[in-house]
């Protein structure tokens, strides 16, 4: 949990950002790409730029550094996201061209600390290298290859969720936006409790928060690692996913619904899966995984459920595998994969 402790001053200096920050947004969507969390609301997205990512080699190699730098889980170099000024891409890029050696020393020994490091970060900020140079340059063509040709749906997401919070500043104060943010975080003055993978306390000792709506922000919010930098909390905002948004292939999502199709193609993908392993995967209720397998059990007839004690594992008939895209289709797990549970790909 991160506990945020504001001050009467602090609550004079809650704001929102405008609009999606370019930076922030692309470090959520590689750790978007580099699992499969949230295949309802990012499955097509992460589709189309991994088909993009095999044929376009600029976009591959601007993969790469990044990849090295920010890891799906764990801790993420704060400067890769510099303070949000709502200046855009290139601001933004100016503003991480600019870090301090200092500062890219410190963050990078700390990342070290939980991974190994290729040997070309250690030339980052050097003076006279182009190594931050290279870096920016990746950050930008993957911004351009992966996130701009979605970035209208990306901001209207967000203009719709700072629209709303808007709303309830107007009606209720500062209090009221900090209460709506339930139920990834909690408001008991005067500390904000949220949703965190680690236990950490932040205190504001009157520079404020900026509250940061994201759209690849998943399920918990995310803060900056160092406490001497402007406090700011980025937040996942409510979205229509970019499957619908972009409906290429949205022919069996029409047919049997959203959530349903989320289930089913997490089963279809992952194997054989409890419920419960889908319902995190999915961040959906359990009962609602239950509800639409065993709809499907009752209707469709191609994906049998075994009861295992408390738990219920469910598999996709190969039948089943043919009514998904072609792509989905050869991901489907073996009958050998699928035996005792296992995943393919992971031992």
């Amino acid at each position: 949990m991160l506990r945020i402790h504001f001050t009467s001053q602090d609550l004079q200096n809650v704001r929102v950002a405008r609009q999606p920050d370019p930076l922030w947004e692309l470090v959520c969507s590689v750790c978007r790409l580099e699992t499969r969390e949230g295949p309802l609301d990012f499955g097509h997205w992460r589709r189309a730029a991994r088909d993009r990512l095999a044929t376009d080699a600029l976009a591959g190699r601007a993969l790469r550094p990044l990849r090295a730098l920010i890891p799906s889980a764990g801790y993420i170099p704060d400067f890769l996201t510099p303070p949000v000024t709502g200046g855009g891409l290139q601001a933004g890029l100016d503003a991480l061209h600019g870090t301090p050696r200092h500062r890219l020393t410190r963050d990078l020994t700390r990342l070290a600390d939980s991974r190994p490091l290729p040997s070309w970060t250690t030339s980052l900020g050097r003076p006279g290298g182009d190594t931050l140079t290279s870096l920016t340059a990746a950050l930008s063509a993957y911004f351009r290859t992966l996130l701009q040709p979605y970035w209208t749906h990306i901001r209207t997401a967000v203009g719709n969720d700072v629209d709303a919070r808007s709303r309830t500043v107007l009606d209720g104060g500062t209090q009221a936006l900090l209460e709506g943010l339930r139920p990834m975080a909690h408001w008991r003055a005067p500390v904000l409790e949220v949703d965190y993978p680690t236990e950490r306390d932040l205190y504001l000792e009157g520079r404020g928060l900026l509250l940061v709506p994201s759209f690849f922000c998943w399920r918990r919010p995310t803060a900056l690692a160092d406490p001497g930098l402007d406090p700011v909390l980025v937040y996942p905002v409510e979205k229509v996913p970019l499957t619908i948004a972009r409906n290429a292939e949205g022919g069996v999502e029409r047919l049997l619904g959203r959530t349903r199709t989320a289930v089913l193609t997490e089963v279809a993908f992952g194997g054989s899966r409890t419920t419960s392993d889908v319902a995190q995967a999915i961040g959906i209720a359990m009962p609602s995984v239950s509800y639409q397998i065993s709809v499907s059990c009752a209707t469709e007839g191609s994906w049998p459920a075994t009861a295992t004690g408390s738990t219920c594992c469910t598999r996709p008939r190969r039948s089943a595998c043919a009514c998904w895209p072609a792509r989905a289709t050869r991901r489907c797990p073996e009958p050998a994969a699928r035996a005792r549970g296992h995943r393919p790909g992971v031992a």
